[in-house]
């Protein structure tokens, strides 16, 4: 789906999504959501792309749900048709990760994007918080999910609970994200590490990815048993062995694209 409210640019082996919504501070209403998940659905896809950073245009990451919209009884009607989450993507399970750049509020339903997505950068601007607890619309679109899983039950409780805003240092205190930039620097540093996380060999980097997200919910023995057995199965094992044998790899350097799998 072609979207104007939703920009998406290559950088090489990495994908830029953005949503391009700064009058409503990125608000999102149903063609955005659409145009958010036909974008990470093809990012998924495409070969040529490993990791997609996204963001939100004009200093504001997500500002939530389109509540013009939702009051209207529009953005539920799509929810009934709709396999994907109300702000798009949440429901994805890509095989490749996103990172997160956050400038500005991630608040609502655009927190509960920025916790779908597997890293986070955020600029010392960034406001992250569940504002919708003061007009009364609950969480819908995994927050209550991913927030304690990142966090802890306890601090999850008491953000979700409160509807109070996170600052950035809190964020990075408490694991909320990865990292913190100056303001403006969160899409070039998120860019930055995406071209790191690409140059790596993609075979095991993606079954560790995928192993870590799959193991919640098991057994501690079901967990192990099962990294293990995927883990066996995959191909290059041997290879990516061998290639350290012969001496790529070491001393921080990456394996070179001609030589990985």
């Amino acid at each position: 789906m072609s979207s104007s409210k939703v920009s998406v640019t290559a950088h090489d082996t990495a994908l830029l999504v953005e949503i391009n919504r700064p009058a409503v501070r990125n608000a999102v209403d149903n063609e955005t959501a659409e145009a958010l998940a036909d974008a990470f659905r093809r990012f998924d896809k495409d070969p040529a792309l490993r990791v997609a950073v996204f963001a939100g245009r004009d200093g504001t990451f997500c500002a939530g749900a389109d509540l013009k919209q939702m009051a209207s009884g529009e953005r539920r009607k799509r929810w009934r048709e709709s396999t994907d989450g109300p702000m798009g993507p949440t429901r994805l399970a890509l095989s490749k990760p996103v990172i997160a750049a956050v400038e500005g509020y991630a608040v609502a339903g655009g927190f509960e994007l920025a916790l779908w997505c597997d890293l986070r950068i955020a600029a010392t601007n960034a406001v992250f918080g569940v504002f919708n607890r003061r007009w009364g619309v609950p969480l819908m679109d995994g927050g209550t999910v991913r927030l304690p899983r990142l966090v802890g039950e306890g601090r999850a409780l008491e953000i979700t609970l409160t509807g109070r805003p996170v600052a950035a240092d809190e964020a990075l205190r408490i694991g909320l994200v990865n990292e913190v930039t100056p303001p403006g620097g969160a899409v070039a540093r998120a860019l930055e590490l995406a071209h790191t996380l690409a140059s790596l060999p993609q075979d095991a980097f993606n079954l560790d990815r995928q192993s870590i997200r799959r193991q919640a919910g098991l057994s501690l023995a079901d967990a192990m048993n099962k990294e293990f057995r995927e883990s066996l199965a995959a191909q290059g094992v041997e290879q990516g062995a061998s290639r350290f044998v012969e001496g790529a790899g070491r001393h921080g350097v990456a394996v070179p694209a001609s030589h990985q799998r």
